[in-house]
């Protein structure tokens, strides 16, 4: 049996890497919520579900993927991948999570290209905006 110093040592060393996981995981989710947000709001529309034209659902799209573009045409590198990289002390990820959700999110392309890629969606956000316009919703008044 291990003693638990060891064992609490051990847990403490594995954690920043586990840690770095989740951010990934949490990256990968925004990523998704941004890119899939676009087709869900056509075909939302056109199917009459109702949350696709929430507005505080469509502010927090629009603002998510600005926020993105406007990181990548300053120069600002993404808070989520500054902090895995510190998480995991600049080491190559080799997890079994690092390994696949890196490879679906990270490509190596002059910067240029993902600012162009990131200002391109932008403006198809903002087309959405005005194609599939959010509603508020009423406010009940007593």
């Amino acid at each position: 049996m291990t003693p638990p110093l060891v064992r609490s040592r051990t847990l403490f060393v594995s954690l920043p890497p586990m840690l770095a996981d989740v951010v990934v995981v949490v990256h990968f989710l925004i990523v998704l919520f941004v890119v899939a947000g676009v087709p869900l709001v056509y075909l939302g529309a056109a199917r009459r579900w109702p949350w696709v034209r929430r507005w505080r659902w469509r502010v927090l799209h629009l603002g998510a993927i600005l926020m993105i573009a406007a990181e990548s045409a300053l120069g600002i590198a993404c808070p989520l991948t500054v902090w895995e990289d510190a998480l995991r002390g600049r080491q190559a990820a080799s997890g079994f999570i690092e390994r696949w959700v890196d490879r679906l999110l990270f490509y190596d392309a002059p910067a240029w290209v993902f600012t162009a890629a990131y200002m391109a969606f932008a403006a198809l956000v903002l087309i959405t905006w005005i194609a599939v316009p959010p509603t508020r919703a009423a406010r009940n008044r007593a």
